[in-house]
């Protein structure tokens, strides 16, 4: 097996070293884009949501995240449209999610 000279393994470290922080930098970069974004959307919850509706839709992030992820989305364009009155209040934040809920249908066993 040919052996292979220092100077070109100098540069493949080097190489693979600039590639890697390279690396590190866009995804340093995409978590700073990413905190800026949920911190605006944080903001805008908070203008359009009174302190009994965030907490409402706290008490449903615990049980269920991509939910109240959803709701949160569609509560920012609906605030935003003018299609709900603002601050949107825990008593129509309740109207919004007994819309969006579907029906429970009732489940029965019957044993034969």
């Amino acid at each position: 097996m040919a052996e292979v000279p220092d100077e070109e393994l100098e540069a493949i470290k080097q190489r693979k070293l600039a590639e890697l922080q390279k690396r590190m930098a866009l995804a340093e970069e995409q978590e700073r884009l990413r905190r800026e974004y949920e911190a605006r959307r944080q903001a805008t919850l908070r203008a359009i949501l009174t302190p009994e509706a965030r907490l409402r839709l706290a008490n449903i992030r615990m049980v269920k995240p991509e939910f109240a992820e959803q709701l949160e989305d569609q509560l920012i364009q609906l605030a935003q449209s003018g299609r709900v009155p603002v601050p949107i209040t825990d008593e129509t934040l309740k109207r919004i999610l007994a819309m969006l809920q579907p029906s429970r249908r009732e489940i029965r066993i019957r044993r034969v």
